[in-house]
């Protein structure tokens, strides 16, 4: 078994340089961080690369005998308390990290779902974790992400999607006005956000519609917008003006559920 017990480990600093995107791009790998994750990745047959145990787990117990014996199948490197709490993102670490190696860059896209999400300069990686999560519970298996979007393989990012980063194909895009007015040729409509707006969502029918949701703090950008089939916004009763983003994209994306239980009984 192998154990390392130095921060001087080349391993150790490979490990800890992965935080940073750039050099996730150049490796082509990320982290993965407790029981859940791993758990999700070794069931979506993820790309595992080595799994990185606390020396100490087994002791507590903090790790089910069932998965540990599933991750004794993969490479695993064991670290002191010490060296896991150095490469640890969180406060309490359940003691089980994983390296995956992200998939090639996802550039075609699947013209057979209803909806296609496309995201436009979201920022916040909270967000795009929890947006992530939402398109996976509704069924789609792909998003666009506007090339100044938060990273998909930020720590931040991958825990908040609670699995979904390994279900949802993230297709980065270079130039989201272009691709936006492709896949308007594959008979797509366009929908974006807008408070600009007297229609609501409930207003659309969600079939064939790519749903663009906008920045944080501007919304969707004018020329995407000029590039709109259709403007729509979230009716409130209240004094609040906007919603965060994630929320917003939740409440869209769930009345396209509805829809689709409704077209179905």
């Amino acid at each position: 078994m192998q154990k390392i017990t130095s921060k001087d480990n080349e391993f150790i600093k490979h490990v800890k340089k992965l935080k940073d995107k750039k050099y996730r791009d150049s490796s082509n790998e990320y982290v993965i961080e407790g029981i859940k994750l791993v758990t999700e990745a070794l069931q979506e047959k993820a790309p595992i690369k080595q799994i990185i145990l606390c020396d100490d787990c087994e002791k507590n117990a903090f790790i089910p005998k069932d998965l540990m014996y599933e991750i004794a199948k993969q490479e695993c490197i064991y670290v002191t308390e010490k060296i896991f709490k150095y490469l640890s993102e969180v406060q309490t670490p359940q003691g089980i990290l994983a390296i995956i190696e992200k998939r090639g860059q996802e550039i075609e896209i699947d013209y057979s779902q209803d909806v296609i999400v496309a995201l436009d300069e979201i920022q916040d990686p909270g967000n795009l974790g929890t947006i992530l999560r939402t398109v996976d519970s509704i069924g789609l298996t792909q998003i666009l992400v506007s090339k100044g979007t938060a990273d998909a393989y930020n720590p931040k990012v991958v825990r908040s999607t609670m699995g979904a980063i390994f279900r949802v194909k993230i297709i980065e895009c270079e130039n989201l006005k272009n691709t936006l007015k492709e896949i308007k040729k594959h008979k797509f409509k366009m929908v974006v956000s807008s408070l600009q707006t007297e229609n609501t969502i409930y207003d659309t029918n969600y079939h064939k519609k790519v749903i663009v949701i906008g920045n944080e703090a501007n919304g969707v950008e004018p020329e995407i917008q000029n590039l709109a089939d259709e403007k729509v916004k979230i009716p409130m009763l209240g004094k609040t003006e906007s919603l965060n983003a994630s929320v917003a994209t939740g409440i869209i994306l769930y009345e396209y559920v509805r829809q689709k239980r409704e077209d179905s009984r």
